[in-house]
């Protein structure tokens, strides 16, 4: 198989694959802590909580947003020459 068709179709399988490995990750947590026979403090809670937030925070970016053209701060750009006056 070619190594440039592997790197073609990565930004059509990556982030299938990324959610794959998340979904799984959160379903071995959240049966970790649903079987356990042990009290299980909130503490031990708070992975799963941060996890699901920071998956429903990256997913609420549109790709179109973090393409090549977005403003970066430590670009040379005109717009950010000006106000510097460099």
């Amino acid at each position: 198989m070619d190594h440039n068709n592997l790197l073609a179709a990565w930004p059509v399988v990556g982030p299938g694959v990324a959610g794959a490995v998340f979904g799984a990750g959160w379903w071995f947590w959240v049966d970790a802590v649903v079987c356990s026979a042990a009290a299980v403090p909130f503490l031990h809670y708070l992975p799963g909580f941060f996890a699901s937030f920071a998956a429903l925070m990256f997913n609420c970016v549109n790709r179109e947003d973090i393409g090549d053209g977005y403003y970066s701060p430590y670009d040379d750009s005109e717009w950010r020459s000006g106000v510097i006056g460099i």
